[in-house]
């Protein structure tokens, strides 16, 4: 039976009360709750997650730092940039931990190779990767989850047309000198927009293979 999806465009909202908002609806939810969708931007602000021993805090104080309960370390989200949710029942879905992390990177590196940009995953560093030089590759999409009762909530960021300059005060996601990228400086002009529903529409038709 095709498991129902619900997307939620929220627009831009805070970080916070949308992490109580996921948590909440992922204590609630049951083995009938429809899975979501939610896309949405965030006003500046660095997030630290539960992985957050001997990571370098933010060598400035402008923008404010906020712990949360997604796995990994630092990283920076600001207009611009895609926040994708995904408030999955995996076990419903039949998908693990690293089969979700691998479906949210295929759906980013399908999306670029659409403007003939290439780009990889890392096994021991989930998030998507391109080359900026020929000596250098550079992050453009961060992944984070949380798993609990078999359903997952977090997701990933995606670079598009934001200032990149706060991440140049962290490790991102505590790797020290990772450079980071945006599609915007990769060459694209598709807007925030148009970017995030083409990444809502190879997300969704790879979820519906798990339905």
């Amino acid at each position: 039976m095709q498991q129902p999806l619900t997307i939620r465009r929220l627009g831009l909202t805070e970080f916070e009360p949308s992490c109580q908002a996921m948590q909440r609806f992922t204590a609630e939810r049951t083995s009938s709750t429809p899975d979501e969708i939610w896309l949405t931007e965030h006003p500046p602000v660095y997030t630290l997650g539960l992985n957050r021993k001997q990571v370098r805090l933010p060598a400035r104080n402008d923008i404010p730092i906020i712990l949360t309960d997604r796995g990994g370390k630092i990283t920076y989200h600001a207009p611009g940039q895609i926040i994708i949710y995904v408030l999955l029942d995996l076990a419903r879905r039949k998908l693990n931990i690293r089969s979700m992390v691998s479906l949210l990177e295929e759906s980013v590196i399908e999306l670029l190779a659409e403007f003939n940009i290439g780009a990889t995953a890392k096994k021991d560093a989930p998030g998507v990767y391109v080359n900026i030089n020929a000596a250098q590759i550079a992050k453009i999409a961060s992944l984070g989850l949380r798993i609990k009762n078999n359903c997952c909530y977090h997701g990933l960021s995606l670079n598009v047309e934001m200032d990149l300059s706060p991440f140049e005060a962290i490790d991102p996601c505590g790797y020290a000198g990772l450079k980071v990228t945006q599609t915007k400086d990769l060459g694209i002009t598709a807007n925030t927009q148009i970017i995030s529903e083409l990444l809502l529409q190879k997300l969704t038709a790879k979820l519906r293979k798990h339905a």
